[in-house]
């Protein structure tokens, strides 16, 4: 396969950096830059569009999320920011706000992990199960009945594990690898979201 156009090399290799800089700057008064963290994030959605029909919600949310956050990014510098600003207003959780959509968007980022991890469980284990069982664990609890009831229709509708690997350019041992890189560099990108709300007493249960 070749690697240099596999989506999955530009996003291990870009978390791998933004975790880097995450846990360099946990002992520093400087922040995360929110357009390096949007460049980023922007690189997983061709893996929401590769999941066909059964995502088209999240690809779809998850862009336009990024795509909002990208603009913010013209005002606020850093992710911490656009927090402030909202606490300020009072607006964290109002649709629509840069602190909801942030959240939406790490929401994204574990919703990747988790199907990585499940995916990566056995070689049996289909694209299908995997999907379901990340889905279940990071944004079911979140969405309502309606979205859950369409979601579990639509999973009848992804890729079979080798069809993915094709629109990857991966095969399995080369895509495994690549998707331990994400999940071992999104955890401390994830643990840096969340931090930025908990140390703003603002709950993560929504």
């Amino acid at each position: 396969m070749d690697n240099v156009a596999s989506p999955l090399t530009a996003i291990a290799e870009s978390f791998e950096l933004l975790a880097k800089l995450v846990v360099s700057l946990k002992d520093s008064s400087e922040e995360l830059r929110l357009d390096m963290l949007c460049d980023a994030c922007s690189l997983v959605s061709v893996l929401f569009s590769s999941l066909g029909l059964a995502f088209k919600f999240a690809e779809l949310e998850y862009v336009s999320k990024v795509h909002d956050l990208a603009e913010a990014s013209k005002k606020h510098v850093t992710v911490p920011t656009i927090l402030d600003a909202d606490v300020a207003n009072d607006t964290v959780k109002t649709p629509g706000s840069h602190s909801r959509n942030l959240r939406r968007v790490r929401q994204g980022l574990d919703l990747i992990r988790a199907l990585f991890e499940q995916f990566m469980s056995t070689d049996e284990y289909s694209l299908r199960d995997a999907a379901s069982t990340a889905y279940a664990q990071v944004c079911a609890p979140y969405h309502s009945w309606t979205v859950r009831t369409a979601v579990s229709a639509g999973m009848y509708t992804l890729p079979t594990r080798e069809q993915l690997l094709l629109k990857l350019n991966e095969t399995n041992q080369s895509a495994e690898k690549k998707m331990r890189r994400y999940i071992d560099a999104s955890g401390p990108v994830i643990e840096y979201i969340d931090n930025l709300y908990i140390s703003r007493k603002i709950t993560l249960d929504w």
